[in-house]
């Protein structure tokens, strides 16, 4: 039987269709197994061939051809998915809202009067604490004065000179003569009752207490600056030794010694020397016998 073969397909691919040489049914007969009608058209090719052999390697080139062939531009555009929805972050300013004049206008006015308000509560916060820097100081130094007065007061009352007797007549001044007196007088009488208290004149330390001969019992206080004061003629002794303190009863008025009556003699010796005028003396210091 002669084969039948059909030319290669138009596109020209030696990897193209395909077909089998396999006659049809009674080929090259007739109806009735006679001979072919020679003027008969020739039969459908379906009839004649099996369909054609697909190959692997062009379809699927052919069915992505034929997809973008059916939608066209305006399908794809439809196929793409819509762009999802921004999501704000609630710490983060919208870039649509950064973009608008006006609220960024407002953004920056917003800022200047948080810094103007910072500037503000920070000046305020300099200036509370300057004012109290400036009360605590002032209380200090209030203390400190205070302290101060207090102590020039002290120190005043301290140095202060006090008379050795409240209630006394002058009987006697210094440099008299007197028939009973070995020498000119050498201190001031104070004639007071006997048992009358003494005082100390002043701030200072007895360094001597007892018994003296003429002066009969005696106390001798030593002044700071080594100025002795002498008490004399006393009759007790109270205060025989130790610091004392202007006014304090340091013993009484009496008669021993070489006298005549009641009464306190005292002397004022500089450094503890030769005796000068106690009128004078006390009189320097504020203080009139």
């Amino acid at each position: 039987m002669a084969s039948t073969h059909t030319q290669a397909h138009p596109s020209g691919s030696s990897t193209g269709t395909q077909l089998l040489d396999h006659p049809g049914p009674f080929a090259g007969h007739g109806p009735f197994g006679g001979p072919a009608d020679e003027s008969a058209p020739p039969a459908a090719d379906t009839s004649r061939h099996r369909m054609p052999r697909q190959t692997r390697g062009t379809a699927p080139l052919l069915g992505v051809t034929a997809v973008a062939a059916t939608l066209g531009a305006t399908g794809f555009a439809s196929a793409t998915p819509a762009a999802a929805p921004a999501v704000e972050s609630p710490d983060e300013t919208p870039v649509a809202l950064s973009a608008d004049p006006g609220l960024a206008l407002a953004a920056r006015i917003q800022q200047q009067a948080d810094s103007q308000r910072t500037a503000a509560e920070e000046t305020a916060r300099v200036q509370a604490a300057q004012e109290a820097e400036a009360k605590r100081a002032a209380q200090v130094a209030q203390q400190e004065q205070a302290r101060r007065t207090a102590e020039e007061a002290e120190k005043a009352k301290l140095a202060a000179i006090k008379l050795p007797v409240r209630d006394y007549r002058l009987s006697a001044h210094y440099g008299q003569s007197a028939r009973y007196w070995a020498h000119l007088h050498t201190g001031l009488d104070f004639a007071a009752d006997q048992g009358e208290p003494v005082y100390a004149v002043g701030q200072g330390t007895i360094t001597s207490a007892g018994w003296a001969g003429a002066y009969g019992y005696r106390i001798v206080e030593t002044l700071p600056d080594g100025t002795e004061i002498w008490y004399c003629h006393l009759s007790s002794i109270i205060k025989g030794s130790g610091k004392v303190l202007p006014g304090q009863q340091i013993g009484k008025v009496g008669a021993t010694g070489n006298v005549t009556g009641a009464h306190l003699h005292v002397e004022v010796r500089p450094g503890g020397g030769a005796p000068v005028d106690p009128e004078t003396w006390f009189e320097q210091r504020g203080v009139t016998p």
